[in-house]
């Protein structure tokens, strides 16, 4: 059955912010062939009956780490590759129940995880890559531990390593070049220091503003964009000043650097769940002490910041960035965001405005005709309620990515 109708469900536009009343979606292969307020007559279609249910477009995570199964990022690295990629495959279904059809991966999954789940052969968000994350010696992806003499980074090869080290314009350069070649499709750097490495304060700016922009130009040559982990509104501003597309975390900005961002288009991708959940969980899963210590300069202020883009007009997208079994806690990241900017707001962080990020505007985060099928169906309405989208997917009576029904109990 190659069709598929969706009959009489109240279909959400996240864009407009609407809540379409009673009616049809039609579904072709792998797109959406029509969405009409009168019924549609389709008598070659598998019909569903979704009425007094919400119709919505599928969840994107624009900030995951799927291949980081456990909370401690430099033990992670040293897993076999083998077994990283096997412990990641429940994590990547998981998402998937929880309505999460896309997800922007932040350093670590390739192209072949990615290919495995386009073909069908594993069940799981589409992925966008980034491949390694290019971090500089002593950076946010640079885990290893204080030494009189450092160990040469094996982080360019292993598997678990969400980061590869390079240091210099040309080394940059050809670390960008690498990492599109082998399937990423946008580029992450650390320009900041952050939360799980060792030997970073969170207030250090990271590359240089040469490398920024050589990795930058990298990018902007292979048709795509670049990603930086920022906290400060210092870092913020410096990336953003250089090129970089999208912010991630950016839990210390300020009005300054939330100006600087509004001027330059720039995005920002919060993840204020993965700072409840580390507080929570992060010295019982492995989370070294000094990264331990860092979580409270940055959880409430991350609370904070949605305040500060909001108010300058800088667009939110959606992020979780959990490791090990944080990764639950997923959905966990609207009820946070509803609670400061409301529920339509969280609602447009991972459809609309996460479409936006990952350059697909009109194909994914949207219910309308010609736009790729993948669709949820919530037991009521999440405008109303937004625990609705929480949890693990409970509330979720169908999820469909591309087409294809990937669990319905219709």
């Amino acid at each position: 059955m190659t069709k598929i109708l969706l009959q009489g469900g109240n279909i959400l536009d996240p864009a407009h912010g609407s809540l379409l009343l009673r009616h049809d979606v039609l579904i072709e292969n792998d797109r959406i062939i029509d969405v009409s307020s009168t019924p549609i007559d389709a008598p070659d279609a598998k019909r569903i009956d979704v009425s007094g249910k919400t119709v919505m477009p599928g969840l994107i995570d624009c900030h995951v780490h799927v291949l980081a199964s456990l909370a401690n990022l430099g033990a992670n690295a040293l897993q076999p590759g083998s077994l990283t990629s096997i412990r990641a495959l429940p994590i990547v279904e998981a998402m998937l129940n929880r309505g999460f059809t896309t997800v922007r991966d932040a350093g670590g999954a390739d192209w072949g995880l990615a290919q495995a789940i386009a073909i069908g052969l594993v069940p799981g968000p589409r992925i966008f890559p980034s491949g390694k994350a290019l971090s500089q010696t002593g950076g946010h992806g640079d885990f290893r531990p204080r030494s009189d003499v450092l160990e040469p980074c094996s982080c360019a090869f292993r598997a678990g390593a969400i980061a590869r080290v390079a240091d210099g314009v040309d080394a940059v350069r050809l670390a960008a070049r690498e990492e599109i070649q082998k399937g990423a499709t946008q580029i992450k750097i650390m320009a900041s220091g952050g939360v799980a490495s060792p030997t970073d304060p969170i207030g250090n700016t990271q590359y240089s503003e040469d490398e920024i922009r050589a990795i930058v130009a990298e990018a902007e040559a292979a048709q795509t964009y670049v990603m930086a982990h920022a906290y400060t509104g210092r870092a913020i501003s410096r990336a953003v000043r250089c090129g970089v597309r999208t912010i991630e975390h950016g839990n210390l900005a300020d009005a300054d650097a939330a100006c600087v961002m509004r001027e330059h288009g720039a995005f920002v991708v919060p993840t204020l769940v993965t700072y409840d959940s580390l507080a929570r969980d992060g010295a019982r899963l492995g989370l070294p002490a000094d990264s331990v210590a860092k979580i409270e300069s940055v959880r409430q202020a991350g609370r904070d910041s949605l305040k500060i883009y909001a108010e300058h007009g800088v667009q939110m997208g959606f992020g979780s960035d959990l490791l090990g079994e944080m990764h639950q806690d997923q959905s966990q990241e609207f009820v946070i965001r509803a609670e400061i900017l409301g529920n339509l707001e969280a609602i447009r962080s991972a459809t609309s405005i996460a479409a936006a990020i990952l350059q697909r505007e009109g194909e994914l985060g949207t219910v309308r005709a010609g736009a790729r099928a993948d669709l949820i169906v919530v037991d009521g309405n999440p405008l109303d309620d937004i625990r609705l989208l929480a949890g693990q997917g409970e509330h979720l009576s169908l999820v469909m990515q591309g087409g294809y029904l990937h669990r319905s109990r219709i």
